[in-house]
Order: C-alpha cells, then structure tokens, then sequence
C-alpha cells in the first residue's frame, strides 16, 4: 500500500486552507515551513496563544510567505475562538498540549484544561466547521500512562477517535498520529545536555544506563504527519517505524568520553516507552512503514485495512523501545546532531 506518493499529498493539501494548533511551537513551525516550501495551501492558520511568539516567527518568514500565513491569537481552551478560527477550513492539524510531565503534576487542572478539554474543544469546533479532516498529535507517553501528561494524551487518543462517531454524516474525520520523542525539540534532552557542556560541566547525568526512548526527527515528524492525510479513514492512530536509541549512546554521541552520573529515574518516567501494547495488536495493521491502530469499536460506517487484506501484526505484537529492531548507533547519533541548531525552537 503505498501512503509516501507526492502526486496523492499534494493533491490533499495544494489549494487547501490548513490551521496548526500550537502553531509556535517546534512542531508548528517546522509542519508552516514545509508546507509553505513543499506545498501549495491556499492559506496556512498559525493558532497559539503567545502574542510574542506569533511575532517572532511572523518576522521569520519573507513577504511572499507571510501572504499566505494567518496568525490568529487563541488557546484551544476557548471553544468558542476555535469555531472562529475554523471557519474555511479544510485541514486541521492539532499539535497544541502542556508537555512537561513535572509542571503537569504540579498543575493538574492546568493539564487536563489543554490536553483533555482542548481536544474536546477541537472536536466540537471541526464538526460544528465542517473541517474535512482533524489529524492530532499523540506520544508514547500515552501509552499505558504513569504521569498525568501521559494519561491526559490517552484520553484524547480516545477523544479524537471516538469524534468520529459523534461527526456521523458530516464529513468531518479525525486520527491520530503517535511518536516517540523528538530529537532536539524545545524541551527535550538534547538543548538540556549542550546547555551542561556549554556551562562546563564535565558529566552528563544519566537516569538510568538500561534507559531507551523511540526517536524521530522534526523533519520525519512533520513528513510522517502529512503522509497519514490521504490514508486516513477515520478513528486511525498512525505509528511510525522508528528506532530505539539508548540513553548512555545519546550522551557519548554529544560529549565523547565524557564521564556520566547516575542520577536515578525521576518521577513518571519510565525505563523504556511503549507504543503499542499486545492488547492493541488485534486491530493493528503492519504497513510497510507505519503500524495502524485500527479503531477497536464499530460505532460508525467504516471499511477497515484488515478487511482489504492488509496484514495484521502477529497476537503477541508489542511495540517497545527496548524490543525494538532498529537502533540508532553513537554514529548515526553524531551525524543527526550535527544538523540540529544548537539553539533548537
């Protein structure tokens, strides 16, 4: 089954009026520069509630594309700004979430605000703005979650499939797109360990030495996002095949030889993350580059991959960073970090 052919994607989005929630942030920005250099939408709708950050990254882009982009000032909260804001809109692209697991433990009702009543509220605006489709952002740590950013991401996986349901006979279809952590993204471990070096230290800490996360780059990220768009039937969540990368193997990677420091695991973090579970196999579809999570209740009209002779992964499949069968080596690490900006968005 091909899902990767540009003809197909540029046919999805050329012409099309596309918003991006959280659309300031590292995932926003890279998805706005790619379809504004590999595409042609007829319009591209940045929503994210910082005033600032709007006009930075508007000051980014040259004339011609700010031509095409929208900046609508809005938070994902206020359901009522939402159905404003997608109005004309074919594609909705839902990237906005509170991600740091420690601030969500710590603001819990703040958490569940954005991640579980935002999705609710993107829901409610696509349907009442006849939004063709709604593709949302998920992570492993939705998956069989142990903090409460995890498991806010859970509820809106169950959110945003069961919309589907809810928009019977409208048109409006909604999936999920589900990876594991992004290197170099606003937040993430890389800008964290070359701050360290840059202050001189002369260790990196290191959780655990057994540690192992799914890594993505931004880049695949955003391609992997758009390549659901013409596959998408409803109620999917897409996961990419991706490698595994050890936690010890990222630090020798940024700081040869550098000593590390056992610092222990932090609170809601786990060893290794999980993707798909064994429960999830019965309805997970292997395609060539992607595993489909195929909706596992029937309450809408819809033609499943397994029906057509896609195959499903086998009863016991279960898809962990540690049982993974790719893994990126110290080199492939130092090659990819090469190419991120030391001060990542």
């Amino acid at each position: 089954m091909a899902v990767d052919m540009e003809g197909l994607l540029n046919s999805q989005v050329n012409g099309k009026s596309i918003l991006i929630t959280g659309g300031t942030g590292s995932f926003g920005k890279a998805m706005l520069r790619h379809l504004l250099t590999a595409h042609n939408p007829r319009r591209v709708i940045v929503l994210a509630r910082g005033e600032n950050a709007h006009f930075e990254l508007q000051n980014s882009l040259s004339k011609r594309d700010q031509a095409k982009v929208r900046f609508f000032v809005g938070d994902v909260r206020d359901v009522d700004r939402l159905i404003m804001a997608f109005r004309g809109v074919d594609i909705v692209i839902h990237a906005a979430a509170q991600k740091q697991v420690p601030l969500a433990e710590y603001n819990p009702f703040e958490c569940i605000r954005t991640n579980v009543i935002g999705a609710e509220n993107v829901v409610q605006a696509a349907i009442r703005s006849n939004v063709k489709q709604v593709i949302a952002l998920s992570t492993d740590k939705a998956v069989n979650p142990i903090n409460l950013y995890g498991a806010s991401k859970l509820a809106s996986d169950k959110i945003f499939v069961a919309a589907n349901a809810l928009a019977a006979g409208t048109g409006t279809r909604f999936a999920v797109v589900r990876y594991g952590n992004v290197l170099g993204s606003r937040g993430s471990v890389i800008p964290f360990f070359r701050k360290l070096l840059a202050d001189g230290a002369t260790e990196l800490p290191i959780t655990d030495i057994h540690m192992t996360r799914f890594w993505i780059t931004l880049e695949q990220a955003v391609a992997f996002t758009l390549s659901c768009l013409p596959i998408m039937r409803g109620g999917e969540i897409f996961v990419p095949k991706i490698p595994s990368m050890r936690i010890t193997d990222l630090a020798e990677a940024l700081a040869p030889g550098c000593k590390k420091k056992l610092v222990g695991i932090r609170p809601g973090e786990k060893l290794h993350e999980l993707m798909i579970t064994e429960h999830n196999a019965r309805t997970t579809v292997d395609l060539e580059d992607r595993y489909v999570i195929e909706p596992e209740w029937n309450f809408w009209d819809r033609k499943s991959l397994a029906s057509e002779g896609q195959p499903l992964v086998a009863p016991d499949f279960e898809y962990a960073s540690d049982k993974n069968d790719r893994w990126m080596s110290v080199e492939e690490l130092r090659e990819i970090l090469a190419q991120i900006p030391a001060q990542s968005a």
